[in-house]
């Protein structure tokens, strides 16, 4: 691992966390990780939401010239 960081945790997420530890014999570490790749997985698919809204021009763009059903 190539980076270290410093998470707090209130009560009832740290009781989880044990909890699930103990449950699965998995370390605690690893479950935060494994978290972390879904919750980056989940935003990388959607990742064409950041596109919503910033396009600019008719509605209709039918009202293109050279696209008019008129």
């Amino acid at each position: 691992m190539s980076h270290t960081i410093t998470v707090r945790l209130d009560a009832d997420l740290a009781e989880w966390l044990v909890r699930e530890s103990d449950r699965t014999g998995v370390s605690q570490g690893k479950i935060v990780r494994d978290q972390l790749e879904r919750a980056k997985a989940a935003s990388a698919s959607q990742s064409f939401m950041r596109l919503a809204g910033i396009a600019r021009g008719p509605r209709d763009l039918s009202a293109r010239r050279g696209f008019s059903r008129k």
